[in-house]
């Protein structure tokens, strides 16, 4: 009988060799052997463990989509285009010195420092950064922590790594900030726990996503900086303004601007990939108000969709205490939503076709499973 590939070989293989890996760091902190360096994840041992945590987790091996689905969301809420939707608002801070603080409306600092303030949370995960602006996971326990690390970088931080950190080292409840694929490796972290995970992974208590629709790659978009002659540390953070195809970049010396078209060319080949730009494994995902109005209509405003029970009851409190204002969203704006959430579906489809080299050979993902059918028209 042949040997059967430890996991950390499968997940060389099939994942960092082809360039499938996200960054979000959800083999690293679970054994020595798998680490960060700069934006990349590197592998510093051999380990012959054949079931091991570092496969298991990744968001881009083979996942049980359809008992994920079945773990965290109600049947009724679900939608093939961006997930469980219970609710779809727009939202922002009322807090004026959020709003400033945070990106679009501050949705998202508002909400963490609710459930920090709130005891629902003992601290929260949310990206941080250095003077080479590359990022990482900061446990936050405080507002004034949270409001620091507000704002949009487009470069990966390894949030599901912080959240390994976490539970390795302290005993409370934690509320993580993630992108669509941390989103995915932390709900995987909760389908595939086994017995002796269990108390881990019941720390964590709420994940808010954030829109993505690429990250980019620390290396070439420094190339690209240094050609304009920005220093990266200098950037404090970025927007791709509505109806513009623009990268805006706010720094000390001002907003610097730089072609979208440009900006792309530095995008991590993982994100090629990812058919989820809504994180739709989190219990609320946020992103900026683009769709059903006009630009000023939209500026400062996030959009946000409700996706879990625990979401529901946090924006509920979150209305009462007064610290989020709400309004309906139009219905143009979330069917446009879905309309571009299913094109980055299918386009990602079209290249995992593409580089698997056959469209009945997905890579993580399951020809057979019912939502994957359906962006396939099948």
């Amino acid at each position: 009988m042949a040997k059967r590939l430890s996991s950390q070989k499968l997940l060389k293989n099939n994942v960092l060799d082809t360039q499938l890996c996200t960054g979000c760091g959800a083999c690293v902190g679970l054994c020595p052997y798998q680490a960060i360096y700069n934006d990349r994840t590197v592998q510093l041992h051999y380990c012959d463990l054949t079931e091991g945590k570092c496969h298991v987790y990744c968001p881009r091996t083979p996942t049980d989509f359809e008992s994920l689905r079945q773990l965290l969301f109600d049947a009724k809420d679900l939608t093939p285009e961006i997930g469980a939707v219970k609710a779809y608002y727009l939202t922002r801070a009322v807090d004026p010195e959020i709003r400033e603080a945070g990106q679009h409306g501050g949705s998202v600092t508002a909400l963490m420092e609710l459930a920090l303030a709130e005891g629902l949370i003992h601290a929260a995960l949310v990206s941080s950064g250095n003077d080479q602006y590359l990022r990482y996971g900061t446990l936050a326990a405080d507002k004034n922590t949270i409001r620091k690390s507000a704002g949009v970088k487009f470069i990966v931080s390894p949030m599901a790594a912080a959240f390994n950190q976490f539970v390795r080292e302290y005993q409370g409840r934690a509320g993580v900030v993630a992108t669509p694929c941390q989103a995915l490796a932390l709900a995987k972290m909760k389908l595939n726990r086994d017995k002796d995970e269990t108390g881990k992974i019941k720390q964590l208590q709420l994940v808010i996503g954030l829109y993505c629709g690429w990250a980019l790659s620390v290396e070439k978009f420094s190339a690209l900086l240094a050609q304009k002659s920005i220093r990266i540390d200098d950037i404090k953070r970025m927007d791709i303004p509505a109806g513009k195809n623009i990268l805006e970049l706010y720094t000390a010396q001002g907003v610097k601007e730089i072609p979208l078209e440009e900006a792309q060319a530095c995008v991590r080949e993982a994100c090629n990939y990812c058919i989820d730009s809504t994180a739709e494994y989190a219990d609320i995902s946020v992103g900026a108000a683009r769709f059903g109005g006009t630009v000023d209509e939209q500026r400062g405003w996030n959009q946000l969709i409700v996706r879990s029970q625990r979401g529901k009851d946090l924006i509920d409190l979150a209305v009462k205490r007064g610290v989020l204002e709400i309004k309906e969203a139009p219905a143009e704006s979330l069917r446009q939503l879905k309309v571009a959430a299913m094109e980055k579906k299918k386009s990602a489809l079209k290249n995992i076709a593409r580089k698997s080299g056959s469209a009945k050979k997905l890579l993580y993902l399951d020809n057979r499973d019912v939502l994957v059918r359906r962006i396939l028209g099948v």
